[in-house]
């Protein structure tokens, strides 16, 4: 997905430029299924095995560790393979470096409209959580459903 495409699908929930690469950076944890990704890092073009927009040593690494996503659907790797389960700055971090999991994550690097803030919350990590935990707050009170519209789910993943 592009930055334009991420733009406007959080511009249609209320939320600026900023505060949308703010709540991104909640792929500090968490990890991606391989076959979100397999395109580039498989045969990507007829002159490069992966996107050139990956560190070439990560996604030799990522190829390695999802060679057998086809057979295996489940497979998946971390988004931010230096601190996986810590939330800090680094997933921010890693994005200058290659190190963005999906294209979006290292288009986010790549694109002027967002760099500056990437760049902001790669070296100040207190800046991210202030503007993150600010940005949370407001999804909070995105499409809340109340009453008989809503549910409070027993288990995150799935519907009661």
């Amino acid at each position: 997905m592009s930055v334009a495409q991420l733009i406007q699908i959080f511009a249609s929930k209320g939320f600026n430029t900023q505060e949308m690469v703010a709540l991104t950076g909640a792929h500090t944890i968490g990890f991606s299924h391989c076959k979100e990704f397999s395109s580039n890092i498989y045969n990507y073009s007829k002159n490069s095995q992966s996107d050139p927009s990956y560190n070439p040593r990560y996604a030799d690494g990522l190829r390695k560790a999802c060679a057998d996503f086809q057979k295996n659907p489940t497979l998946s790797v971390f988004n931010d393979i230096m601190t996986p389960n810590k939330f800090d700055n680094m997933y921010f971090q890693n994005l200058p470096k290659g190190l963005g999991i999906l294209s979006s994550d290292r288009a986010l690097y790549s694109d002027p409209r967002t760099r500056a803030y990437v760049e902001t919350y790669a070296s100040n990590q207190n800046a991210f959580f202030e503007a993150f935990g600010r940005a949370m707050e407001k999804l909070s009170l995105v499409a809340v459903k109340t009453g008989w519209a809503g549910e409070i789910r027993h288990r995150c993943d799935a519907f009661n």
